[in-house]
């Protein structure tokens, strides 16, 4: 997708939408529940009323959430935040949607009020849900933030594979409901931010209400607008809408959109999406960018012209004001960079099999010389096409390499609930991969003359895949087993072989005390060695006769080892030669 199409997508998207049922429905349900809770009946007192709509002859249902007019004032509004960290214990506790990278954040007290007097009734509905698809979750004004509110808590017990349980919220003239790390905590899940679409009209004054006035187009947003967007926004005047995501564009529209639209503001009266619906959906699109052409401006700010123009706060005073047309141009290239960039685990994956599919060819071609990591280790051993390879196999090791890492650092960004799918589903690739990859890093360690690389030189995306795997208990030790594995469990395995080789030579070399404390390291790698023997976790690789262990560490080292630790399992094994009989 071309920069120029992100942007005018907006449009296309807000097309698709208001032409559909799915506005009209939601509205049609929240201005029903309006007039008969407090339109025609004034005298009620409730603060907040809610239904359940089935509008739909399938499965669907549509729960409305409505505010009375009196809960719309600069009063109730003005209410402080509450933290997190206050609502953490108590019933309310929205704790779930905290996230590692944003562990705190504020939710507008006044919302988290009205959703505390209906928490016995929406607990009871929440029981009643799972067999709704679709379900809309609609809201108008302050009805709308705990519309927002129920869904978060809805989506928070939702499988991840259950998409078509996922429900939608629709929010008609919502004020924002929390602060940056509520907004960039949802941000951080796709299929939670993408479940929200908010529709604010360039006359409803409610959406705009925390956000402060800016002189003109400056493009500066105040410090003190604390209250940060999140989901979709499909902003709207009477002849046309669009739809924006990018949360620091939204916040940037609906300035400007207050700046415009503040000395039309007549009070906080219920505006009445209706009539602005039913326009847009029978309106007819024609539009073009050619006139704009005319001008001198390129085709991508064409297309935020014409959205500008859509929402109302287009013209020539607004279109020729090229410093915040400028700014509003860099946020659809950043947003268009983070697009192309979001965290996929199934990109490339195929890529990622071939690489790891040639890896096991070089693995297998290796096996008669001594194995993949001395032949990796020593360029200029193995066979003359084993030889040759090794360049490609270097490339493909990069390529492995940069996708887990990225893989890894993604996840460790996840809330639990997606830390726990991703190890469910990807992290037997993720094993594969360390088990077949880090011998190559070790490979690479010691060919610099590089000591303790577990302390030293392993890197962080190899220890919390190790972290995960033995948390979930994927790829561990079975008890029964009876055959060799074909890829050794310990990535770290040649890592202290590497280390009991320059052990050795401390029997060899040291003084009285060196010796002793090499002996010592040495009977505890014979232990470790044996421990793997023993369950089948290492694999026949290493007894090849050219292989590091063998050629390397034994036969070099062999009678030194023997009169040092003629006791040692592991020395008895070696010298009986029952390593024979191992595979």
């Amino acid at each position: 997708m071309s920069q120029d199409s992100l942007f005018s997508s907006g449009q296309e998207l807000a097309n698709l939408v208001v032409s559909s049922d799915l506005l009209h429905d939601s509205w049609a349900t929240i201005y029903e529940l309006l007039s008969h809770a407090y339109l025609n009946n004034p005298t009620n007192l409730a603060p907040i009323a809610f239904k359940v709509y089935y509008p739909y002859n399938t499965n669907g249902a549509i729960i409305a959430f409505v505010s009375s007019p009196t809960c719309t004032t600069v009063h109730h509004l003005q209410k402080e935040m509450v933290s997190s960290e206050d609502l953490k214990g108590s019933q309310l506790d929205f704790d779930f949607i905290s996230t590692k990278l944003n562990p705190h954040f504020s939710v507008h007290k006044g919302a988290i009020a009205l959703f505390a007097s209906l928490l016995n009734q929406l607990s009871a509905l929440k029981l009643q849900l799972d067999s709704f698809s679709p379900l809309i979750i609609t809201g108008h004004s302050l009805g709308g933030s705990v519309a927002s509110l129920f869904t978060l808590w809805l989506l928070d017990n939702i499988s991840l594979k259950d998409n078509n349980k996922r429900p939608t919220c629709i929010t008609f003239g919502s004020p924002f409901l929390g602060d940056r790390g509520l907004q960039q905590a949802i941000s951080e899940r796709p299929s939670w931010n993408s479940s929200f679409l908010h529709v604010a009209s360039n006359q409803d004054p409610i959406p705009r209400f925390f956000i402060s006035p800016t002189n003109g187009f400056s493009g500066s947003i105040p410090q003190s607008c604390v209250y940060k967007p999140f989901g979709t926004f499909l902003l709207c005047s009477d002849s046309d809408c669009s739809c924006f995501e990018e949360p620091e564009s939204v916040l940037e529209l609906m300035m400007a959109m207050n700046s415009i639209s503040q000395q039309q503001d007549n009070g906080f009266l219920v505006f009445n999406y209706g009539p602005i619906l039913e326009c847009l959906k029978h309106r007819v699109i024609c539009k073009g960018t050619s006139q704009l052409s005319d001008f001198g401006v390129s085709q991508l700010q064409a297309g935020i012209i014409l959205q500008l123009e859509a929402i109302g706060i287009g013209g020539q005073q607004q279109t020729s004001n090229m410093s915040f047309l400028r700014s509003m141009e860099e946020r659809v290239k950043a947003s268009f960079v983070k697009k192309t960039n979001a965290f996929d685990p199934g990109k490339k994956l195929s890529k990622i099999k071939e690489d790891m599919a040639y890896l096991e060819w070089y693995k297998k071609a290796t096996l008669n010389e001594g194995g993949y990591y001395i032949c990796f280790k020593e360029r200029g051993s193995g066979s003359r096409d084993v030889v040759k390879s090794r360049e490609e196999i270097v490339k493909r090791h990069r390529i492995l390499t940069k996708y887990w890492k990225r893989m890894v650092a993604e996840v460790e960004k996840l809330p639990q609930k997606e830390e726990a799918a991703f190890r469910t589903r990807w992290l037997y690739g993720g094993t594969n991969y360390r088990r077949m990859v880090e011998p190559l890093e070790i490979a690479e360690y010691y060919m610099k003359g590089n000591r303790d690389y577990v302390n030293f030189g392993r890197s962080e995306h190899y220890k919390l895949l190790e972290k995960w795997m033995n948390k979930d208990k994927i790829g561990g030790i079975a008890n029964d087993r009876r055959k060799a594995v074909s890829l050794t469990e310990d990535s770290c395995f040649w890592a202290y072989v590497e280390e009991a080789i320059i052990t050795s030579k401390g029997l060899r070399e040291g003084s009285s005390e060196e010796k002793e404390k090499s002996r010592r390291n040495l009977v505890n790698f014979g232990e470790y060695v044996m421990s793997l023997i023993r369950s089948y976790s290492v694999s026949t690789e290493i007894f090849q006769p050219q292989s590091t262990f063998m050629k390397k560490w034994w036969q070099e080292y062999r009678q030194d080892i023997l009169s040092s630790l003629y006791s040692c399992p592991l020395t008895f094994y070696m010298e009986n030669e029952e390593y024979r009989s191992y595979a």
